[in-house]
Parts: structure tokens; C-alpha cells; sequence
């Protein structure tokens, strides 16, 4: 199963250090029953997007919280068995946790298909976006239009291999 793990870069940094991602239980998004009932598509490519998308705003959340991190929203893509991920079947409905699955245990990063990345040019954007996150989540119109405009960039794609790059290190 393809799971979308959302990052910040610093995580991203620790994850690369560590060799996984972890500990568990790991906050991730994927193609669920209540993903596919929402985004009502039979596409596994659209499902898919549409997961990666729930992680890249679940990231926003992870930077928001993370003052001194770049404005940069991270997801990994990891590829791992059917039976370690768990979706809680009472959360399935909540708008807020739409695709959210559980992995109970570390994953090696080896397993990452591909890393997603903010480009510089969705830097501004993201910045604000993560300052209006609180007032958009209490229901401001103008704070929502603010974290709109942060999902309004596309996230680059990225081999495993290029994650030393991202992380500015010489290798």
C-alpha cells in the first residue's frame, strides 16, 4: 500500500539520519474507504493525489508548529504492507482525518518511493498559511483563503536519493 507520511524538513533531516522514520506509531494518509467515498473517484492516480494532498496539509500543521523550520511542506511516499496500516474507523468520517492511517512501527526510509517538496517559489505562500492555520481552523474566511493559496502550489517530486540535496548536506 502507498502511504503519505507528512514531514517537516527537520524531520525529514532526522529521518534521513536515523535510517527510518519513526518511532511509531506513525501518522500517515492513503487511499481509504472514507478518502474514496469523499473524493467519490474510482481513479487510483486521483485517490492517490488526493492523499498526497491531506498529508502535504498535515504537514502545513507540522511547520505551523515548528517556528524555526524552512516554510517547506514535506511528504514521504512509502510503500508498506496492507497489514501495517490501520485506519480508526471513528475517525474515517471526520473531515480533519479523511485518508489518516496509523503505522504501528518504525519504517526504514529505505522503503520511500519518492520524497515531496515545497518549491522556493511556495515559500511566502506556506509561511503564511502557517500563520493563519489557528484563525482558519476558528472559522475565519480570510484565514481559510490564506491556507487555500499554500495548497494552490503543487508539491515537487523527489528520488530517495536526492534527499542529501534537500537537506543541503554535501553528502
Amino acid at each position: 500500500m502507498r502511504v503519505y507520511v507528512p514531514l517537516s524538513l527537520p524531520r525529514l533531516a532526522e529521518a534521513h539520519k536515523a535510517g527510518e522514520l519513526g518511532p511509531g506509531p506513525l501518522t500517515a494518509y492513503a487511499v481509504t474507504p472514507a478518502l474514496r467515498e469523499w473524493y467519490v473517484s474510482d481513479d487510483i492516480e486521483e485517490l492517490e493525489y488526493a492523499a498526497l494532498n491531506r498529508a502535504a496539509v498535515a504537514s502545513l500543521r507540522l511547520i505551523a508548529g515548528e517556528p524555526d523550520a524552512p516554510r517547506k511542506r514535506v511528504v514521504v511516499a512509502l510503500d508498506v504492507p496492507d497489514g501495517a496500516v490501520v485506519a480508526d474507523p471513528d475517525r474515517g468520517l471526520d473531515p480533519g482525518a479523511l485518508g489518516e492511517v496509523r503505522i504501528a512501527n518504525a519504517v526504514p526510509l529505505a522503503k520511500a518511493a519518492a520524497v515531496h517538496v515545497d518549491s522556493a517559489d511556495a515559500e511566502k505562500d506556506v509561511t503564511a498559511a502557517a500563520s493563519a492555520l489557528g484563525a482558519a481552523d476558528q472559522g475565519d474566511d480570510d484565514a481559510q483563503f490564506v491556507v487555500d493559496g499554500a495548497e494552490d502550489h503543487e508539491l515537487l517530486w523527489f528520488a530517495t536519493q536526492e534527499i542529501p540535496n534537500l537537506l543541503g548536506l554535501s553528502g
